[in-house]
C-alpha cells in the first residue's frame, strides 16, 4: 500500500505546484482531439450512430488507458514509483478548478459583464450572453462544485479502489477517458445518438464518487458548524439539476456556504443567504477541505486493507 500512498500524495503536491500545463500535447488534450475527430455525427448514417458510439467509445477507452496499464505491468518498480505521480496527475485536475473560477472573477472586476460572460463561457455549455454578474459567478462556481466530484474525487476514487489490485493508474485513466467523452458527446442535441453511451457510462462511473463527495462535504461543513444547512440543501435540491450525480456535490456546497447556484430556466440550488461574490472563497476552501478529507480517508482505507 505504501507505493499507492506515495503516488497519491506526490500527485496532489504536483498538482498544487504546476496545475494543468496549457499545452496541446497534454495527454487529455490529445485524447480530446481524437474524440473530436470521430465524434461528429455527420460522419455516420443516422441508423448506425448508436452502434458507432459504443464501438468507438470502447476503442477510445482502451487507447487512452493502454499506456497506464503497460506502465503498471512492465515498468521496473523503482521507475514506476518515480513516474506514477505524473501518470496519476494526468487523470485529475484540482488546482485548475480554482484557476478557472479566479479567471472569471478577474474578468468581471477588470472587464465588466462582457468579459465575465466570455470567461464563464469557457467553463459551461450554456449561453452566457445575457447573464447577470451573479449568474456569471454561479456558472463558474457551480462548475467548480460539480467538477470537485467529476475531476478530482472520482478519478482518485477509482485509483484508490483498484490500487490494491495493481491497477489503480489504469482505473483512473479509464475514468478520465469516460468523463472526457461525456463532456464532449453527452448532450441532447445532434450528438444524442452518438453520445448516448458516453453519457450513461459517465453517470455510472460517477454514481458512487458523487455521493462520497457529498458525504465528505457534510463532514467538512459539520466541522465548520454548517452541517444542518448543508444537509437540508442536499436533501431538498440534489435532484434539481438534470442527471443523477451533479446535484449531490452542488447541493452540499451551496447549502454549506449559504449561496445559490442558478441556471436560468433550468434549476436553482441552495438557500441564497449570501451572494457569490461574498461566498466564492468559502467554496474554494470547501473544495480544498473536501479533497484533502477524501484523500485522508482513502489513505487510511489503503493501510487498513494492507
Amino acid at each position: 500500500m505504501v507505493p499507492a500512498v506515495l503516488t497519491l500524495l506526490s500527485a496532489l503536491i504536483l498538482d498544487r505546484l504546476v496545475g494543468d500545463p496549457h499545452t496541446p500535447f497534454h495527454p487529455v488534450a490529445l485524447f480530446g482531439r481524437f474524440v473530436g475527430w470521430w465524434g461528429r455525427p455527420g460522419r455516420y448514417p443516422l441508423s448506425l450512430q448508436r452502434v458507432a458510439g459504443v464501438v468507438l467509445w470502447t476503442f477510445s477507452v482502451f487507447l487512452f488507458a493502454l499506456p497506464f496499464w503497460v506502465a503498471e505491468n512492465y515498468l521496473p518498480s523503482l521507475v514506476l514509483l518515480l513516474v506514477s505521480p505524473f501518470l496519476l496527475k494526468v487523470t485529475f485536475a484540482w488546482r485548475s478548478l480554482e484557476e478557472h473560477a479566479a479567471a472569471v472573477e478577474v474578468a468581471l472586476s477588470s472587464g465588466g459583464l462582457e468579459e465575465g460572460r466570455q470567461a464563464a463561457g469557457m467553463l459551461v455549455s450554456r449561453d452566457t450572453a445575457a447573464l447577470s454578474a451573479e449568474e456569471i459567478r454561479s456558472a463558474a462556481y457551480e462548475s467548480v462544485a460539480e467538477n470537485l466530484s467529476d475531476s478530482v474525487v472520482a478519478p482518485l476514487f477509482w485509483f484508490l479502489l483498484f490500487a490494491p489490485l495493481g491497477f489503480g493508474l489504469t482505473a483512473a485513466a479509464v475514468y478520465r477517458a469516460v468523463n472526457c467523452m461525456d463532456a464532449m458527446l453527452g448532450y441532447p442535441d445532434e450528438r444524442v445518438r452518438l453520445g448516448w453511451w458516453a453519457a450513461r457510462a459517465d453517470d455510472l462511473a460517477n454514481l458512487v464518487p458523487s455521493r462520497l463527495t457529498a458525504l465528505v462535504g457534510l463532514l467538512y461543513f459539520g466541522v465548520k458548524g454548517r452541517f444542518i444547512p448543508a444537509w437540508q440543501t442536499l436533501r431538498a435540491d440534489r435532484r434539481e439539476r438534470p442527471g443523477p450525480n451533479g446535484g449531490w456535490p452542488m447541493g452540499v456546497i451551496a447549502g454549506g456556504t449559504g449561496v445559490k447556484f442558478v441556471k436560468p430556466g433550468v434549476y436553482t440550488i441552495g438557500p441564497g443567504d449570501r451572494r457569490l461574490v461574498d461566498g466564492g472563497q468559502d467554496i474554494i476552501r470547501a473544495v480544498r477541505g473536501i479533497t484533502l478529507g477524501f484523500c485522508s480517508f482513502g489513505i487510511i482505507a489503503l493501510f487498513l486493507l494492507g
